[in-house]
């Protein structure tokens, strides 16, 4: 297996199993194959869940799977020095795993139309593997997930990328999960859910709402087209494009961007030095407390929301799946009042495409801060608060001319924790009006300086893998 196999299967849609154009028409066709049910319900009326008296917090009885806890706040990092939050606590590791296969010398992504009780549209294309450890070790009674011995006894494959990568710092408690693709040479059974596509076909619809999982999507996110020595890989193609001069002059840009180890505008070591200066610059003090203890929220019989009516509140759901390892179920979910916003400056330095990267403090973060996007929030967070109160940089994304925007739309986050949660992704070129030198916690970055961090796990966050991988040749 050479990197190259990875950038050739991300320039073709050449697929014998399923063709581009058919791919939508087979995930409504699969959706309508199912039964699903989501409706929420009073706290009273989940099963297997409940609230601890001692503490308040929400834990299933069997101490597995996640819990709702409380947690104290204190940093020097944004305008808000102090508060406390619910937040999730999911302490296990679990599995996002693609198998792969060369067809026709082109690499093959086996995907799975997966429900989640949180998707907007019920059901998004996921990994071939999406499980927790308390999943696949069966502590709901249920079946076991398919495919999970490929992960389990690799024998029988090569491992292509294997990292533990990080979830939502904001709405997690120190959350990884085990980001892995393999490449097998054995024949795959393929059930009724699952269908095999090019990287080409995937970065196709990553085009479209709401059609990709934030768990593929971080997966996908962790592919190198560069070889570890730094060397570029088989020249590739000229790209495809479906919108023009434009386009195809975006696609090539984002190529060199990808493939390119010497246009940086900083070093590899200048990036280490200022990830280094800013964990020691901003401090992160987190105490897990009671869920009762958590000040400016408010428990009724049916969620625990802010006082303000910002930010989040936690609710139940009843869940039906007739897919699914286990077929109906209770659970808590996390539910967002409005859609966020994630978005990255672009700007071509050196003649090649550099992402502005901002160091970002979140309190679920493992160590005090990770690289985000430009812009990362709830946009009507902001809505009321001074000019100077803003994330930088949100009015610049907000208002960018149409012809200037490279890449838009909506994207769901984790269906099995967060209720029909989406934002907004988009990526803003810049021109020679905005300055090179920025503010001191944000810096320019080639996407293949990107990818080079993604290679670790704690740098680079979700939301930023997850907006990179949107990002296609074609």
């Amino acid at each position: 297996m050479k990197h190259s196999d990875f950038l050739n299967s991300s320039f073709s849609e050449e697929n014998p199993f399923m063709r581009t154009e058919d791919i939508v028409s087979w995930f409504h066709s699969r959706m309508e194959a199912h039964r699903f049910l989501i409706e929420e319900i009073p706290f009273a009326d989940l099963k297997e869940w409940g609230f601890c008296k001692e503490t308040g917090n929400l834990c299933h009885k069997s101490g597995r799977f996640f819990s709702i806890e409380g947690v104290k706040v204190r940093t020097n990092f944004g305008s808000t020095v102090e508060w406390t939050q619910p937040i999730i606590n999911q302490p296990e590791i679990g599995f996002l795993g693609i198998i792969t296969k060369k067809v026709n010398g082109v690499l093959l992504f086996l995907m799975q139309l997966k429900m989640e009780p949180g998707n907007i549209n019920m059901v998004q294309l996921a990994p071939t593997l999406q499980a927790t450890r308390s999943n696949y070790t069966r502590v709901h009674q249920g079946k076991s997930p398919p495919y999970l011995d490929a992960f389990l006894n690799k024998s029988n494959s090569r491992i292509l990328v294997d990292v533990l990568q990080s979830e939502q710092g904001a709405r997690f408690l120190r959350k990884r999960n085990r980001n892995m693709i393999i490449i097998t040479d054995d024949d795959v059974p393929v059930y009724d859910d699952y269908c095999w596509l090019t990287l080409g076909q995937i970065h196709r619809i990553l085009r479209k709402d709401n059609i990709v999982n934030m768990d593929a999507r971080t997966v996908l996110s962790c592919i190198p087209f560069v070889q570890e020595s730094g060397s570029v890989s088989a020249p590739a193609p000229p790209p495809a494009t479906e919108s023009g001069a434009a386009g195809a002059r975006f696609n090539r840009k984002l190529l060199a961007s990808t493939l390119d180890t010497q246009c940086h505008r900083h070093s590899t070591d200048e990036i280490i030095s200022w990830f280094t200066e800013h964990k020691m610059k901003y401090e992160l003090e987190v105490a897990r407390i009671p869920l009762h203890s958590v000040k400016k929220w408010t428990k009724s019989d049916r969620d625990i929301r802010h006082d303000d009516g910002k930010y989040f509140s936690v609710i139940a759901c009843r869940v039906e799946a007739d897919n699914r390892e286990v077929t109906s179920w209770t659970q808590p979910l996390v539910k967002a009042y409005e859609r966020g916003i994630i978005a990255m400056l672009l700007k071509e330095i050196n003649g090649v495409f550099h992402f502005l990267i901002q160091a970002k403090v979140e309190p679920g973060n493992f160590d005090v801060l990770e690289m985000a996007p430009t812009v990362q929030c709830i946009t009507g967070s902001y809505r009321d608060v001074p000019e100077e109160e803003r994330p930088p940089y949100l009015n610049y994304v907000l208002n960018a001319p149409k012809e200037c925007v490279r890449y838009s739309t909506l994207q769901s986050e984790e269906g099995g924790r967060f209720f029909r949660e989406e934002n907004h992704n988009i990526i803003v070129e810049v021109g020679d009006e905005f300055s090179e030198d920025v503010l001191e916690n944000y810096i320019w970055m080639t996407m293949s300086q990107l990818k080079d961090f993604i290679r670790y796990n704690n740098f680079v966050n979700v939301q930023c893998r997850c907006l990179l991988s949107c990002l296609g040749f074609i």
